[in-house]
């Protein structure tokens, strides 16, 4: 099948087109995670520390590489750091954006405990700027 004029322009722009295969739901999903932003783990540089605040809590994470961080905030799970595999953000169904920590989602990840958790709803996630550090931050939060 091959894309219309308008198709190929949003593509060019780097704007989404809703996938055929997809409900109008799972689009509109994709489309609002777009606009509400987020991090793209992989695109963090190793030892970068996010803060990521949640409708519960405030959680602080230490990008490992790998999709692993090192994270702390919750007073069962992690009430110090503890080193977890991030599975990505979810509209609170089985669906996931991999390695994403997105607003207006929820993070979940593979605690060596607990097993998987599921966070609260992410409202805002940010690179947290250490004493010393100086100038703009590493790392831009979109």
């Amino acid at each position: 099948m091959t894309p219309t004029a308008a198709e190929t322009e949003q593509t060019k722009l780097g704007l989404f087109t809703p996938h055929p295969n997809l409900s109008d739901e799972i689009n509109r999903n994709i489309v609002q995670s777009e606009v509400e932003g987020g991090v793209l783990l992989d695109h963090v540089p190793v030892g970068v520390v996010l803060e990521m605040e949640t409708t519960n809590r405030f959680y602080e994470m230490e990008n490992r590489g790998d999709g692993r961080v090192l994270i702390s905030g919750h007073p069962k799970f992690c009430p110090e750091p503890v080193l977890v595999s991030v599975h990505g953000s979810t509209w609170g169904r089985s669906m996931l954006k991999m390695r994403y920590i997105g607003r207006g989602m929820f993070l979940e990840f593979r605690h060596p405990v607990h097993g998987i958790i599921r966070t609260s709803l992410i409202h805002d996630v940010r690179e947290v700027q250490r004493p010393g550090q100086t100038g703009r931050p590493v790392f831009q939060v979109a």
